[in-house]
Order: C-alpha cells, then structure tokens, then sequence
C-alpha cells in the first residue's frame, strides 16, 4: 500500500498516518514504523518525524502470527513434576513466554511440547500455565501450573507471600553496606526511561521489600555476591534495589554499563536459586533448588564457607 502526502503537512508522521488509516491504532502504527514495515520515500522514519507534502509513505502489513503459541521440542531442566506441576531451572537468555520480538523458541513452546498440551489454561493462550516469570537472563526455579487449580493455588501464594518464599543468588558491582539489612522502598515506572523501574516516592509506585545478605567479597573485581529474600514481587526488585544501594547486578544491559565493570561473565548475573511453596493440592511443603551456575563460581570461592543451608 502507498499513500502521498497531500495535506496536513508538517504534522507527526504517526499521526498523520493514523488519520489516515483508521484500521490501524496510533500505537500499531508507531510499532510498524519502528520495524519498518512503513518507509518514508523509501527510507525508515520515525514516528514523530514530520510529513512534507508530496511525501510517499509506503506501508506494508507484516503476516499475521496465530495467537496461540505453537509446541516446539526444546529441552528442559526439569526439578519436579507431577500431575498438577512442574518445577524447572530456566536457562539464562530464555525467554518465557511468546511477545514481540520473541514468537517462538520460547519455555512456552517447550512445555506445550513436554506437556502436550496440558497446561493451565488461566494465562490465556499465549502464556498456558506461567504462574510467575523471570527475565530472559535471570536463570533458575520457575514453577508451573498443569491445572487450573493449581494455577490458582499458587498464584495466591505469590501474591500473599505468606507461604512462598524466594531466594536469589546475584553478583553485584561493588559490596553493599551493612553487609546484611532489608531495603525498603516504593518502586514504579521510570519517569524517564519506560523501559526501566525506579525508585519513587510515595505514594507513587508500590511497596517492595528486599532482605539481603552479602557472602562473599571477590576483591580482585571488587564485587560481591549476595543472597537476596524477595517480600513483594515488583518487576526487576531486585535489580533496583541494588542499584539503590549503590551496587548494579554485573552484566545489567538496563540498569548498568556491563562494558566499564571489571567483571564480565558474559551475562547477567541473577539466579533464582531456592523457591518453596505448598503444593496446591494437599498442602505439602514442597523446596526447590537450582544448580547455581558456573558463572559464579569466582564469588563462591570467595566465601568463608558454603551457601547458606
């Protein structure tokens, strides 16, 4: 499809396109733009570029993609499984589930081919069974719900934090001090950056409560490892909450410059590590543990003993 620009110049070219197709919303729009599905005298553009008149915008609509996510033979690490879940250790750079960006090739796309099929179907088509998520790069404990019961089951555990309890291996730049205390803060959307959360001040954002505990010190890298208790399960907790004590999680892309830090594993450095919960049906007190990854063996040796028991 190609249109030329014959009034309305000067006007943004995410605007002036969406007056002018009305099937498509501003926001669908501006992410073609972005993908450059629509050129501007055939060259990218962006949306908030101006239009001249005689400009000619050619717009090509990318395929749709079915909703549902499809099964792929991928592998799992699986800790546990019965009939109503399963517990995995996630990889890093595997993301959960399908979106923008990521169609397939996800943990998604393995359980539907592991389970054939048979998942919770509570989060919707494109997420059957994902109670809770991690980032691509965080690695370690993921649980998921075969059945809708047990979907429900634990999504109450995460949100009421009584019985579920998370604890996360990261590896910071620079050591935290006291060595041990809870950061208590408000976190909400960046006001800058809308890719990034931020500390605020109440009452904007939410509560989110983080115990930590330095272990280990590597002082050739000067950086730490610290285990961290999450209370409140805001996005990227954990993240901010270090870097609001001064020290970013090592191989941050967001919310550091993995570049100048003196350590560079090749990724970021947070592991879900220990999640235990009680099973949904029955009530049994059920603890998980993930291998810690070899990645951080330079701060496990620079403890005085082993990981906490």
């Amino acid at each position: 499809m190609e249109l030329r620009v014959e009034n309305n110049a000067g006007m943004r070219l995410d605007a002036w396109l969406a007056a002018n197709l009305p099937d498509l919303s501003r926001s669908r729009i501006q992410e073609l733009i972005r993908e450059q599905f629509i050129l501007r005298n055939g060259a990218p553009a962006k949306p908030r570029d101006a239009v001249a008149a005689g400009d000619r915008l050619s717009i090509a609509l990318p395929e749709a993609v079915p909703a549902e996510a499809q099964a792929q033979d991928i592998p799992l690490h699986i800790l546990y499984e019965d009939e109503h879940l399963l517990v995995l250790d996630k990889e890093s750079g595997i993301v959960v589930h399908p979106a923008a960006g990521n169609p397939d090739g996800t943990l998604v796309n393995a359980l539907l081919h592991h389970c054939r099929g048979q998942l919770s179907g509570i989060g919707g088509v494109e997420r059957p069974g994902i109670v809770h998520r991690l980032d691509k790069d965080t690695s370690g404990c993921l649980v998921v719900a075969k059945t809708d019961r047990a979907h429900q089951s634990l999504s109450e555990q995460f949100s009421d934090r009584t019985t579920m309890e998370k604890l996360y291996l990261a590896a910071v730049q620079g050591v935290p001090t006291p060595a041990k205390d809870t950061v208590f803060t408000h976190i909400g959307r960046h006001p800058v950056n809308r890719q990034k959360m931020a500390v605020v001040n109440p009452p904007g954002g939410k509560t989110a409560i983080t115990d930590y505990e330095v272990l280990g010190i590597d002082r050739s890298t000067n950086s730490a490892l610290v285990l961290c208790h999450l209370h409140t399960g805001r996005t990227h907790q954990i993240r901010v909450h270090l870097l609001h004590k001064g020290c970013p999680l090592i191989g941050d892309p967001i919310y550091a410059k993995p570049e100048r830090q003196t350590a560079k594993p090749g990724r970021l450095m947070l592991h879900a590590w220990r999640l235990s919960f009680e099973h949904p049906v029955g009530g049994k007190r059920m603890a998980f543990e993930a291998p810690v990854p070899p990645e951080f063996t330079p701060w496990l040796l620079a403890m005085d003993g082993p990981l906490p028991g």
